[in-house]
Order: structure tokens, then C-alpha cells, then sequence
């Protein structure tokens, strides 16, 4: 989940990126209205949390310009503006949520998921290849009848290969949407958690449901086909 924080105090955004990627989110901050009008209609979020004083641009022009240009990523401000009329103003440019600093860190959490929820109705609530299960709003991973205990960059790297089942991935593709944009490190960190998520999901259990196309990337399969009800010709089960 892709979330844009655009939050100008720095210790601040740096707080609330470490525990966001810790809830499993890939984190985007920009420090200026301007930075942050920019990534927020020139790239795709689940997600944005908006505060009102920016430098450059205020959160309210920055939401206003993001919505006369048709994007609809749920905008959650978040301000120690915690007048009234501040949050009708934010409403009514198409703010859908409206958080007042102090804050709780709990609480935010509990938003974010909820406009995610709002927004993806029509996402299913569990993505599966065979009898291997990811929960997206429980956290929680399954082979079969047990569960997994994956890091939170596992379950973001899984949860991207579930989520494009049977697409061949590249390395590229994946540090963008699983690490982050600006990652600027090796590439052979998506091979090393590839390795990581085999030991955990596939070795114990006798599968092989990551795929390696080599120079081209990774796919992960269904044994079973994408059909429902499809049986694993593996283990002779449906998915649940």
C-alpha cells in the first residue's frame, strides 16, 4: 500500500515514515506543497496524508489542484489547524478525512485503513495462489491450515506478487512499488527477499511457486490455474 506523506516539519515525517513501513506501507514524503502536488498527480497512491501549512503551497491549493485534476486518492489531512471551520473548508475541497496534531499513532493507522477499505470495495479481501492465503487487512499469511511469520518488507514483496499472479515482475518494477522510488541500492535485494520468502512459503511445504525468468525477473503461480474453484495439483485442495 502506497501511501504520500506530505508533511513539511522533518522529524515529524521521519516518524511517520518509520512506522508506517512498519504497518506495511511504502512511504513517499514530500517537504512543500509543491513537491508534494507534483508526486501526488504524476504517480499512483492508495493513500495521502496532507498537512494544511506547507511552504510553496498550502494543503488546501495543493488538495484543490489535485482534485480539478480528477484524482481521486483519498486525501486524510493531517494539522494542528483544529478550527471548525478549517475542517469544513478541508471537506469541502475533497478531503475525506481530517486529523488534528497531537495525534493518535493508533488512530491514524485505523483512518488510513479505513479509506483504503472504502476506496476498494471491489478488491478481494484475500489473495491466494493454491492453498497459500494472504489476508492484506489482518496481516496474516497461511500455507494451508499454517501460518506464516514474514517481516513487513516480505509481506509487502509478497503481497505485490499475489496481487500480480502470473505477470513476470522486474527487479525494477518491484524495488519501485515494494522498496521505493528513490531506492538507489542494488538490485540483487530483490533476489535476496525473493530467497527470504522461499524458505518461508515454499521450501517447508515441497513447492515452487516463485518463478525465476532469468534477465527478466520473477512471476509467482497459481499450481492450481486462476479459476475459481480450480483444484492444487499439488495438494488436491481448493483455495479458501
Amino acid at each position: 500500500m502506497r501511501v504520500l506523506v506530505v508533511e513539511d516539519e522533518p522529524r515529524l515525517a521521519q516518524t511517520l515514515r518509520r512506522g508506517l513501513e512498519l504497518e506495511g506501507f511504502l512511504v513517499q514524503l514530500a517537504a512543500t506543497g509543491t513537491d508534494g502536488l507534483w508526486w501526488a498527480t504524476e504517480n499512483d497512491f492508495d493513500v495521502i496524508v496532507l498537512d494544511i501549512m506547507l511552504p510553496g503551497l498550502s494543503g488546501y491549493e495543493v488538495l484543490r489542484r489535485v482534485r480539478a485534476q480528477d484524482v481521486r486518492t483519498p486525501v486524510l489531512m493531517l494539522t494542528a489547524k483544529d478550527g471548525d471551520y478549517d475542517q469544513v473548508d478541508a471537506l469541502d475541497l475533497g478531503a475525506d478525512d481530517y486529523l488534528t496534531k497531537p495525534f493518535s499513532f493508533v488512530v491514524l493507522i485505523a483512518r488510513l485503513r479505513a479509506l483504503l477499505r472504502r476506496r476498494a470495495p471491489q478488491q478481494p479481501t484475500q489473495l491466494w495462489a493454491g492453498d497459500l492465503v494472504l489476508d492484506p487487512a489482518r496481516r496474516s499469511v497461511h500455507r494451508g491450515d499454517t501460518a506464516l511469520t514474514l517481516t513487513p518488507r516480505e509481506f509487502g514483496l509478497l503481497e505485490f506478487l499475489l496481487r500480480h499472479k502470473g505477470n513476470v515482475l522486474a527487479k525494477g518494477e518491484i524495488l519501485r512499488n515494494v522498496w521505493d522510488v528513490h531506492y538507489d541500492g542494488p538490485e540483487n535485494v530483490v533476489e535476496v527477499y525473493v530467497g527470504y520468502l522461499r524458505k518461508k512459503i515454499d521450501t517447508p511445504f515441497g513447492r515452487s511457486s516463485i518463478e525465476t525468468l532469468r534477465g527478466v525477473g520473477y512471476r509467482l503461480i497459481d499450481p492450481g490455474g486462476t479459476g475459481d474453484g480450480q483444484l492444487d495439483h499439488e495438494t488436491g485442495t481448493a483455495p479458501r
